[in-house]
């Protein structure tokens, strides 16, 4: 079988994966059952957005992590965890298992954690266009909200 007749699979298996991720498989593609360790990095950053996205209006609490409230870091474990990869509890601690990177390099599922004195407060998932999904505070619930300060850092789930 040729590359092409595998690409229809990846995209049903990968979720929402761009025609950009398929090219850069270059034709290599998962056989079924394949560990989530084997999935496009892509794939999981696409695939927690999508699950932190259907969470829309779940109210927040603080400590929870879902599946039905969360608070701010409860939402990125939870949603990393449905996409196959595990995050620490804490927004601190999350910040610190990720890859660090730039807000130039930033892509659509990448972690943005708000600071304070180099400690970090906050943490959402990059939703595109400066918005993030995100569990803000208490009496609010999972929403679609604007990056608010330039005070915020990229990490990028590996």
């Amino acid at each position: 079988m040729t590359a092409q007749k595998h690409v229809p699979s990846l995209l049903s298996r990968a979720g929402a994966v761009s025609a950009l991720t398929a090219a850069a498989v270059g034709g290599t593609l998962l056989a079924p059952g394949a560990t989530p360790e084997a999935r496009a990095a892509g794939a999981y950053a696409s695939t927690a957005l999508g699950v932190a996205a259907s969470k829309k209006g779940a109210p927040y609490k603080y400590g929870a992590a879902g599946p039905h409230r969360f608070d701010c870091s409860g939402l990125t474990l939870y949603s990393y965890k449905r996409a196959g990869k595990t995050l620490p509890r804490t927004a601190q601690q999350q910040y610190n298992r990720t890859r660090h990177i730039s807000a130039s390099s930033r892509t659509r599922g990448d972690l943005v954690f708000f600071h304070s004195g180099g400690r970090v407060y906050h943490v959402g998932i990059y939703a595109g266009n400066g918005r993030i999904w995100h569990s803000p505070k208490t009496g609010s619930w999972v929403k679609l909200d604007r990056i608010w300060t330039s005070k915020v850092w990229y990490g990028r789930v590996g």
